[in-house]
């Protein structure tokens, strides 16, 4: 499917038109970070359809949007996710799991269909600490909050602070970079060190 005619694109320019508004509410409680994050890597492109359009509208628009995308998500709904979102082809994530980073080539049918099943029942809440945009670049700063059934486990409340850096591609954005980490309360200097070494927690029991 051509990048601008995306089910993406088509939903973006309805919030131009149509004053549509996101409820966050409802939108669940913070995984999509983590879904995003953990999982995959959020794709998200609007189609910047009204030249005239002021760029805090194009950044508040793509915000909504990326919400809308990660709480499906966290509720199973992996296609929903990616018929918002598309990834740059240099897209790089940085899992709050840690480990090596993923890039677009992992993000193939299987490993998104096994997306779809790592989360449950999630609901989702987006909290902008900053946004930033100059003509062709949008990175927001942001904490995702969720309670959420995740690989398995039963649902819990789950924290992740956020960046995630938009490319413009054409006449709309794509998602080229998300890191992702679960440290949202201040930690002390020992457990910050112990994290520095490498040095894990003891596996609950």
């Amino acid at each position: 499917m051509p990048f601008d005619s995306s089910p993406f694109n088509r939903d973006w320019a309805s919030t131009q038109t149509k004053g549509m508004n996101v409820n966050f509410s409802r939108l669940s409680s913070g995984l999509v970070g983590l879904a995003a994050t953990m999982a995959a890597g959020l794709l998200i492109a609007p189609t910047v359809a009204d030249a005239d359009q002021s760029p805090g509208e194009t950044v508040r628009d793509l915000e909504d949007i990326y919400a809308r995308a990660n709480a499906a998500l966290l509720r199973g709904d992996a296609n929903e996710w990616k018929r918002l979102v598309p990834l740059s082809q240099d897209f790089v994530l940085m899992s709050p799991f840690g480990g090596t980073p993923s890039r677009f080539d992992d993000y193939t049918p299987e490993r998104i269909a096994r997306m779809g099943r790592f989360f449950r029942n999630g609901d989702f809440r987006q909290e902008i600490v900053q946004s930033f945009a100059t003509d062709d670049m949008i990175v927001l700063a942001t904490i995702e909050r969720s309670n959420v059934e995740v690989g398995g486990l039963p649902a819990q409340d789950w924290a992740l602070r956020v960046t995630s850096v938009f490319r413009r591609q054409g006449s709309g954005w794509v998602l080229a970079h998300r890191h992702a980490d679960p440290i949202v309360e201040e930690v002390s200097l020992p457990e910050a060190a112990r994290l520095g070494r490498g040095e894990r927690m003891p596996a609950a029991k």
